[in-house]
């Protein structure tokens, strides 16, 4: 079969070639990729990796869809069902599986990270590591939830769950993520303001009804404390990391909470703890969610309670191609790899 493969680390270490196919052991099911998407953290593999155990060669790509292709007994699935890939292996007896805190178990193996990932044309996983879509969906619009939009979906409902009313203020929202956050906010009932640049972007966010700052030019902080009546927000989404971690900090409201996902400016940021006590803030990590919050982030997508913004899409052998549009500052939304 044919898979994109990371043998070394740099863009010149990404490979599209055939490997065996993979055969699914006792409890394991077997799909045919149909789509996938980029994301950040692939080129974190590309490019370092570091704190992640693996081996390479390794086939990269942390989410997609497909068809079963065998599944085993009982397990609820049949051959041609169209299933969403739950990004982790884990083990399902731990105490954070029992609580159906999945991230947090203690064996977890995110896939394209620890183990083989989804850009092959077959990939075997556990049974309970598949949600069954519903047939005739997008395909294309249901690879684009697995990572950007399970995340964001923990970040506005699981940590400190945002609700009508709230004023939540996203970092970087032309991004997977970021452009998530801001339509889960929205679907929650909030006020929502983002941070962007360039007049494209700006634009279309403010089409949507979307109070948007241009980071590039504008004073964050300063341009949302205008826009809340100097109350700042209740909630700041921050997926960039050290560079605009102190500006978060100075957007909460007195009481607010802070939650970050990711670091891709740099993980040490200023904690301007003297902030974070006389205003008592809150700051929450996140990663991901649980297969409960999976089902229900692909229940509230199958209901039309949102779309995925696909910003390009890609063929199989484009992925290099793809992991360089993923850093053009112009791209807003998904990257989708057409798989078969």
């Amino acid at each position: 079969m044919k898979a994109v493969i990371l043998k070394e680390r740099g863009p010149l270490g990404v490979f599209w070639e055939d490997v065996p196919e993979p055969e699914a052991p006792a409890g394991w099911a077997k799909v045919k990729m149909v789509a996938a998407t980029v994301n950040r953290v692939d080129l974190y593999m590309r490019d370092s990796g570091a704190g992640i155990r693996h081996e390479m060669p390794l086939i990269m790509g942390v989410d997609g869809v497909g068809r079963v292709v065998e599944a085993p007994e009982g397990s609820g699935f049949n051959s041609g069902d169209p299933v969403i890939l739950y990004p982790y292996e884990f083990c399902g007896h731990c105490r954070h599986c029992l609580v159906g805190n999945q991230p947090l178990c203690v064996t977890a193996r995110i896939l394209g990270e620890h183990r083989h990932g989804t850009f092959a044309e077959y990939v075997v996983v556990p049974a309970r590591s598949l949600v069954k879509l519903r047939y005739g969906v997008n395909m294309e619009q249901a690879a684009c939830l697995g990572v950007a939009y399970l995340t964001a979906w923990r970040m506005v409902f699981g940590k400190t769950e945002v609700t009508p009313g709230m004023v939540v203020a996203v970092q970087g929202a032309g991004g997977g993520v970021g452009y998530a956050a801001m339509q889960l906010a929205r679907m929650a009932g909030a006020r929502v303001i983002v941070t962007t640049s360039g007049e494209e972007k700006l634009e279309h966010f403010r089409s949507l009804g979307v109070d948007a700052i241009d980071y590039r030019v504008e004073d964050v902080p300063h341009r949302l404390g205008e826009l809340t009546d100097q109350e700042g927000a209740d909630i700041v989404i921050d997926n960039v990391g050290e560079r605009t971690w102190p500006l978060s900090l100075r957007m909460l409201a007195r009481g607010g909470h802070l939650i970050t996902c990711g670091a891709t400016t740099g993980a040490h940021p200023s904690a301007d703890i003297q902030r974070l006590f006389v205003r008592q803030l809150s700051v929450h990590g996140s990663t991901m969610g649980s297969l409960e919050e999976f089902r229900r982030l692909v229940r509230a997508w199958e209901a039309g309670e949102f779309t995925p913004l696909i910003d390009r899409a890609y063929s199989f052998a484009e992925v290099p191609q793809a992991f360089q549009h993923l850093e053009d500052p112009v791209r807003m939304g998904k990257l989708v790899i057409r798989i078969s």
